[in-house]
């Protein structure tokens, strides 16, 4: 059986009366990409910075590639984190500020250049190469972060919010590029997003924190099972008892009213049998719906598992 990426095991740490993580446990698959969500304060940063070395646990234990945390220095080369408002040097072209941190993990001055300038190429700024910061949108300093982040041959990377601040066609942008590299390389990609729709469409593996604890943990298409819903329009409103009768079937877990003569129903498990025995109790009640989807969102079952609004 293949090792976890990363293995954390009952994980703790408080600040002051806070506790910031609560005995935490999840595996990350090595070469998937993972998806960490939770609303704010729910210790998502916590997680990034113990893992990146930046904090020490109180309790518990985190692995990274088989190395306790505790020595991350052994990760030298094999673990980047790209921080949600990552800084830059201004004045310093983006070619020498790339190549100074290479050269930090060890790669002599020729090798650095070459690696930078082909991360720069894959990432669509290499032109800007030359230049500093001040010369980049938002959105390219974003493609600089990625590429610092997939610089030389990373095992395992941490990008906390990668398109936050992003307009709709940089973030698709950056999470193709993120895609692309992920498959190019087989790395292992962690990522923190407020996005809930990104984390599903992008991501394999998710866990979901609230308070510091662990409400979910696993395959994302495992996971939206337990957020489906099913959307009718009915020919008239339902009655009290017909309400009722759809409540009581195992597996619905609340009806809402949308809008006249329609409905949502969430489901609590994604068996099919349950949306039969709905569709079968509305047709022989004689309300053969107007019209039927279904859908499973990883969005219904985060406000399912943590109550709070759809910011992560």
């Amino acid at each position: 059986m293949t090792e976890p990426a990363l293995c954390i095991r009952d994980l703790s740490k408080r600040f002051d009366s806070t506790k910031a993580l609560d005995a935490v446990s999840f595996d990350v698959p090595q070469g998937s990409i993972f998806g960490l969500l939770g609303p704010n304060g729910a210790g998502k940063t916590t997680l990034f910075s113990i893992a990146a070395g930046f904090l020490a646990a109180d309790a518990g234990s985190l692995r990274v590639l088989g190395v306790d945390i505790a020595h991350v220095a052994d990760l030298q080369g094999r673990m980047t984190i790209l921080p949600q408002d990552a800084s830059f040097q201004k004045n310093v072209p983006i070619l020498e500020q790339l190549t100074f941190l290479r050269q930090l993990d060890g790669s002599d001055r020729r090798t650095a250049e070459r690696e930078v300038t082909e991360a720069l190429e894959l990432v669509g700024i290499a032109e800007y190469r030359k230049r500093g910061i001040h010369a980049l949108s938002h959105g390219m300093l974003k493609r600089m972060g990625i590429a610092q982040a997939f610089l030389g041959q990373p095992e395992v990377i941490l990008l906390d919010e990668p398109t936050s601040g992003l307009d709709p066609k940089n973030a698709r942008q950056i999470r193709d590029l993120v895609r692309e590299l992920q498959q190019n390389r087989r790395v292992t990609t962690v990522i923190s997003s407020h996005n809930l729709a990104e984390i599903q469409e992008l991501c394999d593996h998710v866990a979901i924190l609230d308070h510091g604890r662990v409400m979910a943990a696993g395959a994302v298409d495992e996971i939206t099972r337990a957020g489906r819903r099913l959307d009718l329009e009915l020919p008239r409103e339902l009655s009290a008892d017909e309400r009722a009768r759809l409540g009581a079937i195992g597996g619905v877990q609340s009806i809402e009213d949308k809008a006249a003569r329609r409905y949502r129903l969430l489901l609590a498990d994604g068996d099919d049998q349950v949306v039969i025995a709905a569709l079968r109790l509305l047709l022989d009640a004689g309300l053969a719906p107007r019209s039927v989807s279904t859908a499973n969102s990883l969005e219904e079952f985060f406000l399912s598992v943590t109550g709070d609004g759809a910011e992560a």
